[in-house]
């Protein structure tokens, strides 16, 4: 009985520390949730202002579309006039090292404004360098319909970073992605013509 008895306290004593713990977890949740949410949305915001042009003062509720069967998040973004200045979409490509997240912003006649990685686990020091300006600023301006949004050694008009083949092209590919994602959007597609194959760098 004794053991009976010391084994039930123990039960009850295990449940009532998870129902204790439980309880806490879900106040800090209920706590922390709104001011991660807010957190989170005004840092989207920030990166949406950095790719789009300065006059991009209200930025829309984000939205999504599905393009070939891949479904992209995007955001547009008005003057304080209501007029539309350009449109922020999010993508995200495989790099050497894991998935590159890049948000692009185009203007209303689809030029690249800017581009900012989101989140890469590139090689330090050589993919890595995807997120300098040395190698992001070649695309402000860049016009896809007019270029060719691949690495200059598949034909295209972007500049790979040194000894990083696979980021330079997985970044340009996204951005592609990016631009027909766009025609979607505006309903003007895009061409999609980016190298889409995997060599060693």
């Amino acid at each position: 009985m004794a053991v009976q008895s010391s084994f039930k306290n123990m039960s009850l004593c295990l449940l009532v520390i998870c129902l204790v713990c439980s309880a806490l977890l879900a106040g800090v949740y209920a706590l922390t949730a709104d001011p991660i949410a807010n957190a989170a949305k005004a840092k989207n915001e920030a990166a949406i202002k950095e790719v789009l042009p300065e006059t991009a003062v209200t930025i829309e509720e984000e939205k999504s579309i599905t393009v070939d069967g891949q479904t992209y998040t995007y955001n547009r973004a008005f003057d304080d006039l209501g007029n539309t200045v350009g449109c922020a979409i999010n993508v995200s490509a495989l790099g050497f090292g894991g998935p590159i997240a890049i948000k692009v912003g185009f203007d209303v006649n689809g030029v690249i404004w800017n581009t900012k990685v989101l989140s890469q686990a590139e090689t330090p020091g050589l993919g890595a360098k995807c997120v300098e300006a040395a190698f992001s600023e070649q695309f402000k301006g860049f016009n896809p319909v007019e270029k060719k949004l691949a690495v200059k050694k598949d034909g295209g008009d972007v500049d790979a970073i040194t000894a990083s083949t696979i980021t330079s092209r997985a970044y340009a590919w996204g951005l592609a992605v990016a631009a027909k994602v766009f025609g979607e959007i505006v309903g003007t597609p895009m061409p999609l013509d980016a190298w889409t194959g995997a060599t060693a760098n």
